[in-house]
């Protein structure tokens, strides 16, 4: 989207090839099937745009509302995948796609709290991004943009339940959950009937899978990574015994053979790319590949099983103790102290599964694809929110759902759940270490001061004959290359 203030003056909104177009000024939506942009302009000079999901009855993704001298832009609780700003001249500039707003990105003025967030892992949920003067619209939030410029407006917190509530004598939770989760996929919207689901293995997936298989598609399809190893071999075992449950055609791929940082991945290639975007992205972007061979629609996810299957209280959560990095500079060590500044409040859905949304969904819809997670509905967060404890505690309630359907224990509760750790320590070992001897010839992040050169060589000496390369360099090299890709 492209608004000049001065085409607000005289509103002349004309639909051509997919964009409203006014003078200089125009709006575009997402290249996916289930969403739809409406346009409401019989109040003129005061315009009305929407952008939802064709079918639901819901809250709004995003809402823009044009005024003369004056453009507000809401976005709604669902986060699918956040909208970037920047003002520039008098025109704003927004974008799902983080990558189209490199001009307005510039290695020398980043935000050096939102770079020590990334460089130690405590990522906050903020409108901040990591170049200064281009912000995240989160959820519930109001970008104002008049002439004075731009300004992003927090909405109050999210009310939440505190505690569990005790359930009514008779009720059947897991009666309750089917019912719920198998209506919220329902509610989705798709002008084919073709649909993808993210098939890990996990309780997560599964649950969405078998919710999916009920809601009666016409056509779907079956998507997942598999991790390798002793794991990967359990793992490939539970999504074989769900996928022959559920009868999707199914697709899997080998997660390592394209590891982070790999060959002809978009890391490798240099392409414009965020430098937060997932550590998987590689493996993840094949995936998407196939769904879109496929032509699937909508891919449904397992995203938020962890988040509502937490036991904490809202208000006193506390975070981890995040582990020592020994390579920061001076400039993020400075920062630290700020990484609790300016952070959007309380939202309608779990802060990590928002996160995730922003971090894993733009690749979804550059591959025309939408996602949906069931999990994350709100419908289904309250719910789960007032579940006594019992019922969540290692997702006793998502384990027997699984159960009921007939499918054995082993893939209900496996002993030892699927992870990515072998996988990271193959992209790094066999591809990240290169990148980063390119990176102690000439970093962005050194220059700059967020990273200690010598600490970083040390790092990379001790690496080669450590059994395991340190995790934490992903961050750093991730963030590097991503950097580059832009500026």
């Amino acid at each position: 989207m492209r608004l000049h203030l001065a085409d607000l003056q005289d509103p002349k909104w004309k639909s051509h090839e997919g964009r409203w177009t006014n003078g200089e000024s125009w709006i575009e939506p997402a290249n996916v099937s289930t969403v739809i942009m409406e346009v409401n302009d019989d109040q003129a000079p005061r315009v009305r745009v929407r952008v939802k999901e064709s079918k639901r009855d819901e809250a709004d993704f995003v809402a823009v509302t044009m005024e003369p001298g004056h453009a507000r832009l809401t976005a709604g609780v669902f986060g699918t995948a956040p909208l970037y700003l920047t003002e520039k001249a008098g025109r704003l500039h927004a974008s799902w796609d983080l990558t189209l707003l490199r001009p307005y990105m510039q290695a020398e003025h980043l935000v050096p709290r939102v770079v020590a967030r990334t460089l130690t892992r405590q990522h906050r949920y903020t409108s901040e991004t990591l170049f200064e003067g281009v912000y995240r619209l989160t959820e519930r939030a109001t970008a104002t943009f008049t002439p004075s410029g731009l300004s992003i407006h927090y909405p109050e917190p999210s009310e939440h339940v505190l505690q569990p509530r005790t359930l009514r004598p008779g009720v059947d939770p897991l009666t309750t959950l089917d019912e719920l989760l198998t209506d919220v996929i329902r509610q989705t919207p798709t002008a084919t009937g073709c649909v993808g689901v993210e098939l890990s293995g996990g309780a997560d997936s599964g649950n969405v899978a078998l919710a999916v298989k009920a809601a009666r598609f016409p056509e779907v399809y079956s998507f997942g990574l598999l991790v390798g190893g002793s794991t990967g071999k359990q793992q490939s075992l539970r999504r074989r015994a769900l996928v022959e449950h559920c009868g999707f055609p199914d697709t899997a791929t080998t997660a390592m053979q394209h590891p982070p940082f790999c060959a002809g991945g978009v890391r490798d290639l240099r392409k414009p790319h965020d430098p937060a975007g997932a550590f998987y992205q590689e493996a993840f972007d094949v995936v998407r590949e196939q769904a879109a061979a496929r032509r699937c629609e909508v891919m449904f996810t397992g995203s938020g099983g962890d988040e509502i299957n937490a036991h904490h209280c809202r208000t006193q959560a506390e975070l981890p103790t995040p582990e020592p990095v020994p390579w920061l500079g001076k400039k993020t060590i400075r920062a630290l102290a700020e990484i609790n500044e300016h952070l959007a409040p309380m939202p309608v859905l779990p802060v990590p599964t928002l996160m995730a949304f922003g971090m894993h969904n733009p690749g979804f819809l550059r591959a025309g694809i939408w996602p949906v997670s069931p999990l994350a509905h709100p419908q289904i967060v309250r719910f789960m929110e007032q579940l006594p404890h019992e019922h969540k505690r290692g997702k006793a309630l998502f384990r027997e759902r699984i159960r009921r359907t007939g499918l054995p224990d082993w893939v209900a509760a496996p002993a030892e759940p699927e992870n990515f750790l072998a996988v990271l320590e193959k992209g790094l070992r066999s591809y990240g270490l290169p990148v980063l001897d390119d990176m102690l010839k000439e970093s962005i992040l050194v220059d700059l001061g967020y990273v200690d050169g010598k600490a970083l060589a040390q790092a990379r000496t001790n690496a080669d004959s450590a059994p395991v390369v340190p995790d934490l360099l992903c961050d750093v090299l991730a963030l590097e290359v991503g950097l580059r890709s832009l500026v």
